[in-house]
């Protein structure tokens, strides 16, 4: 930051990215907790804070001498260990129309909340406080966003040959983006992958989690439990005969096609044929209640340090589906299911979903669920959710 801007800053009386200091004495807490709630930034102005010592509260000058060890004792709050994680500050001498001052520019942190002392201090309006619960949780959730979510992170060991280039054209292309766009799209392969965040720059165009599950030419090699195994039994217990069993795997596209295919195949359909001249069909579980919650299944797993698929046991009464990973972000497991509730560990394979036309509307697909249940006639679904997996239970309609 320039004199002129400093200056400016000085002089403004109302901003809420400035503290005004006549000294140190007695007031180390207060410089810390300044430092703090800069480091915060709640207003999320994504500019630095400015803490001005060697000034009163009305802007005039205190004529605090502004000494070697001062600047030293004030740079050593950067890395004492009482305000984690360590702020980027960065200390200075200045002189401000005619007046010594000590500088202390404090710059928004990465991964808020940062606490002094264990406590989070934020600014409201022109004071600084103590974060309430609700203002934790909205630097906890700036955190989130600022760091690269799982699924478009790089993946080191895969290179761009692992992708299947003629899918992404072909197929994910024309669902992504609209037609006119498409068409005066001149842009290359390496540009396309890299907008639609299927390739990083750094490393070098790597392809991301996401580029790999999407358009990977075998996704199972660098993360093996992306699949789904379905097995069908002839009986209630998972120790009664097996009647059929299959590893659906590929690229999405291709796993999602077949999943639709194998779900419908396995649906009964029984047949009314009354009086009237009018048929009357009855399947013992809707398909679109299953799509739902086995599209959930593959969207809101975790990829991430498991070899273990999406399991779906078709049993003679009922139907699960397992799905690594328990609940994330703002879910939990006493509010799982609620309407309104939701959150994506895998927010870019979310939009992936959605362009492929496999989700319509976000947040909704345990209420269409429940819905197509309850038309056809089948018990509402059953969740038992845990830390490390998610269980539906849906009940054949007799």
């Amino acid at each position: 930051m320039d004199d002129s801007e400093l200056l400016a800053l000085l002089n403004d009386l109302e901003s809420d990215r400035v503290e005004r200091k006549s000294s140190v004495t007695d007031h180390q807490d207060k410089i810390c907790e300044a430092i703090c709630a800069f480091a915060n930034d709640l207003p999320t102005h994504n500019r630095p804070g400015v803490l001005f010592i060697g000034v009163n509260d009305n802007g005039t000058c205190a004529n605090f001498p502004i000494t070697d060890t001062l600047l030293q004792k004030l740079a050593h709050h950067r890395s004492n260990g009482n305000i984690l994680p360590f702020p980027a500050i960065t200390v200075q001498k200045k002189v401000l129309s005619g007046c010594e001052l000590a500088v202390v520019i404090v710059e928004p942190s990465d991964a808020p909340p940062v606490r002094y002392n264990g406590r989070v201090w934020v600014r409201v309006g022109p004071r600084r406080a103590t974060a309430t619960q609700q203002e934790e949780r909205i630097l906890s959730e700036k955190r989130r966003s600022r760091d690269l979510p799982f699924d478009i992170q790089a993946v080191p060991a895969a290179t761009i040959d692992d992708l299947n280039l003629e899918l992404f054209k072909d197929i994910y292309l024309p669902s992504a983006l609209a037609p006119d766009i498409l068409e005066q799209n001149n842009r290359s392969p390496e540009h396309q992958l890299m907008s639609l965040r299927f390739i990083n720059t750094q490393p070098h165009n790597t392809p991301t989690v996401l580029g790999i599950l999407v358009a990977g030419k075998d996704p199972r090699q660098f993360f093996p439990g992306a699949y789904i195994q379905f097995v069908r039994i002839d009986g209630t217990e998972l120790t009664d005969p097996i009647k059929d069993q299959k590893e659906i795997d590929g690229s999405l596209p291709d796993t999602l096609r077949l999943l639709d295919d194998l779900l419908q195949t396995n649906i009964s359909v029984a047949t009314d044929i009354t009086s009237q001249p009018t048929e009357i069909r009855h399947p013992d579980y809707p398909i679109a209640a299953l799509q739902q919650l086995a599209r959930n299944a593959v969207l809101h797993r975790t990829y991430d340090g498991t070899n273990a698929p999406v399991l779906i046991y078709w049993f003679s009464d009922r139907i699960e589906i397992h799905s690594p990973g328990g609940p994330y972000g703002r879910v939990t497991a006493e509010n799982f299911g609620e309407q309104g509730m939701t959150d994506y560990r895998n927010p870019h394979l979310a939009e992936v979903m959605k362009n492929l036309n496999y989700i319509q509307r976000f947040g909704f697909g345990i209420a269409i669920a429940r819905k197509e249940l309850a038309k056809n006639g089948n018990p509402p679904p059953e969740f038992r959710v845990s830390s490390h997996t998610i269980l539906v239970k849906i009940r054949r309609n007799r």
